[in-house]
């Protein structure tokens, strides 16, 4: 915010936080398309030519995104980066293949006959790339998995677009408890076996109108994933409760992303809120595609319109009674920005913030990701 303003909040120090050795994971988070995988992709090049050896996860990213980092395209599979001559660290990039990362925790916890029974059933092929809560979840088990290897001293996690920018937080949970639950066991559960046995013909009744509603086909699809996938059930809801536990030690830093509109700002607010219950550490927020004056843009809407209507349409005149009538409009739309911004900033106080300026094209290549990442590290004034 300008001293115009006020006081204004704390500047976000990003080079602070990149450069602490102490912080090994970042995550990038807000609601959907307020630039949180440009602004992940930035802060990962910018802390590896300052010296570290980063690597960033993104979902679902641009064509122009991979290109921007002179790559070809992104997959499951950590992709080296080429960076200026003399950068100090490493940077690596890589897409969330959600399919890939779940077959990978089956492989990894079944031996390899359970592993493939479980990988060819129909129930686990739908849970495995259609289920709700499956894509941050695979977040959650790829973040681990980058964190165990240790070949990073840097994640940056670019959050999926969720239709909620909670749902990164909730949907692991949720997942978890769906895998570990007892109603799945009961869908699963042969009507001969077990306790089951004592309900006798009212199981076989209740089987039989589940059977009709999801298909006898679904249920013996499930019936033949849950035995297979025994050995690794009771896993999910651990590595999601483990994942939390990472996620809220002094070494993760949360960076929330908006843009200067209503939804997206208070989307924000709530993600700050839930960090806060959740004792997440919430390192602060960026605002994107703001649009500040112009350096010596002092005069005020009022008075550029005055200006305007006091050139008249006189000859010669026009293009500079123009240009005042725009800068009425640019200042208008600036205290538009500052006023949503401190709304949004009132239930959070001292928190700290940094706004970059909204660009004149997409970004294209790495020259632009180092624009990016250095108006984040010198943020908006005006």
């Amino acid at each position: 915010m300008s001293a115009e303003a006020g006081a204004g909040p704390a500047r976000l120090d990003v080079d602070a936080i990149i450069d602490d050795p102490r912080t090994r994971i970042v995550v990038c988070c807000g609601a959907g398309g307020v630039g949180k995988t440009t602004t992940s992709a930035a802060l990962g090049l910018r802390a590896a030519e300052r010296g570290r050896h980063a690597v960033v996860i993104t979902v679902d990213p641009a064509r122009r995104l991979a290109q921007s980092l002179g790559l070809e395209s992104l997959d499951g599979t950590p992709r080296p980066v080429p960076l200026a001559e003399g950068a100090q660290g490493t940077m690596h990039a890589m897409m969330l293949d959600m399919k890939r990362t779940f077959d990978e925790v089956v492989e990894e916890h079944a031996d390899p006959e359970r592993a493939r029974q479980i990988l060819d059933n129909p129930f686990y092929k739908t849970l495995s790339t259609g289920f709700s809560g499956t894509q941050e979840y695979m977040a959650m088990e790829k973040l681990g998995q980058l964190r165990r290897s240790g070949d990073w001293d840097l994640i940056v996690v670019d959050t999926p677009p969720s239709r909620s920018a909670l749902d990164f937080l909730d949907a692991p949970k949720r997942l978890g408890r769906f895998l570990d639950g007892k109603l799945i066991t009961f869908l699963s559960a042969p009507a001969g076996k077990g306790a089951f046995r004592v309900l006798g013909s009212g199981f076989g009744l209740v089987a039989s109108v589940v059977g009709k509603l999801v298909g006898a086909r679904f249920l013996d699809d499930l019936r033949s994933f849950v035995s297979a996938f025994d050995t690794v059930f009771g896993g999910f809801q651990k590595r999601a409760e483990q994942t939390y536990r990472l996620l809220q030690e002094p070494g993760a830093a949360f960076v929330v992303v908006a843009a200067p509109d209503t939804d997206a700002l208070r989307e924000a607010s709530y993600f700050a809120d839930r960090l806060a219950a959740d004792s997440m550490p919430l390192a602060g927020l960026v605002v994107n595609r703001v649009h500040p004056l112009p350096d010596g843009g002092r005069l005020s809407a009022a008075e550029a319109e005055r200006a305007a209507e006091a050139l008249g349409g006189g000859e010669g005149h026009t293009l500079a009674a123009a240009a005042l009538r725009l800068h009425a409009e640019r200042v208008r739309l600036r205290a538009r920005e500052r006023r949503l911004c401190q709304e949004a900033l009132s239930a959070h106080p001292g928190l700290p913030v940094a706004e970059v300026a909204a660009l004149a094209e997409d970004v294209h290549d790495l020259d632009g990701l180092r624009s990016i990442g250095a108006a984040l590290a010198d943020p908006v004034r005006a």
